[in-house]
């Protein structure tokens, strides 16, 4: 199967290396064009870097974004729209109504569709099980060291530099508001809104703690079904300190399960 990355930035790396042996070949990788030639001096003739969907050629199998909200809003409803199946990491993007209204039409037009990574997080099986039933509540609890929070709205309310000794309360509400105040750190409270009772219903909690070296995502839910507290901890990638290693994986693994006759 050939496929088209969508960025190249630490994510889109991984992915590449994790592909290397594979029979997975990475056909195209989609960047903005400012960045083409100096990636072209830097890799040669090893990668086919592009500047839209229509130059990654006719046979891709699949189109992996990698790069977050501005890619998708960019290519997302013109990959589907053309017939092509899409995988996204951005999923906090799909706050935005609008866009998804745009995708979803998108997709009804071209018959591709929409596949969203797990990224960071698990348990998402078990929400969309119970919500066959019904869920009486979803809550979404994210801490990350201080400085896992630099370049957020977290900024505007804690001083980041000076934390310590408790944690402290950045955010409440819903996992709408924190999909669309936090752009770059709260993909995984809209996974966790999809798989369970929506954007408006889920609510969600972010936290500076200064004791923790670690991302720490945790999901309590409660339904028909019973109950379940789950909680992560998770590394970053080596590479870049922002990106989750199981979100990095989590691209891998579904890329896997699209090419598998066999899907678990």
């Amino acid at each position: 199967m050939k496929i088209a990355l969508i960025g190249f930035g630490a994510m889109a790396r991984y992915v590449v290396d994790q592909l290397a042996n594979s029979r997975i070949e990475v056909a195209a990788i989609i960047v903005p064009e400012y960045q083409v030639a100096p990636l072209c001096d830097e890799f040669g003739k090893q990668f086919n870097f592009v500047t839209g969907v229509a130059e990654a050629g006719n046979d891709i199998g699949l189109f992996v974004d990698c790069a977050g909200h501005g890619a998708l809003l960019q290519h997302g409803a013109q990959i589907l729209r053309a017939g092509y199946d899409l995988l996204t990491v951005s999923i906090g993007a799909l706050a935005d109504a609008a866009l998804l209204d745009k995708l979803d039409r998108a997709a009804a037009v071209g018959g591709g569709s929409i596949r969203l990574v797990s990224g960071a997080i698990g348990a998402l099986d078990s929400l969309r099980a119970g919500r066959i039933g019904t869920l009486q509540a979803v809550r979404y609890i994210g801490r990350k060291p201080p400085q896992g929070w630099v370049g957020s709205q977290a900024e505007q309310v804690l001083d980041l530099g000076a934390l310590t000794g408790a944690a402290q309360v950045h955010f409440r509400g819903t996992a709408r508001e924190a999909a669309l105040q936090y752009p770059k750190n709260a993909n995984v409270a809209a996974a966790v809104a999809l798989a369970g009772i929506g954007f408006d219903n889920t609510q969600v909690e972010l936290l500076a703690d200064p004791s923790v070296s670690r991302n720490i995502h945790e999901i309590e839910a409660e339904g028909d079904f019973g109950s379940f507290r789950f909680s992560i901890e998770g590394n970053p990638l080596p590479s870049n300190p922002r990106t989750s290693s199981l979100a990095a994986m989590s691209v891998i693994a579904s890329i896997n399960q699209y090419a598998e006759r066999i899907k678990f």
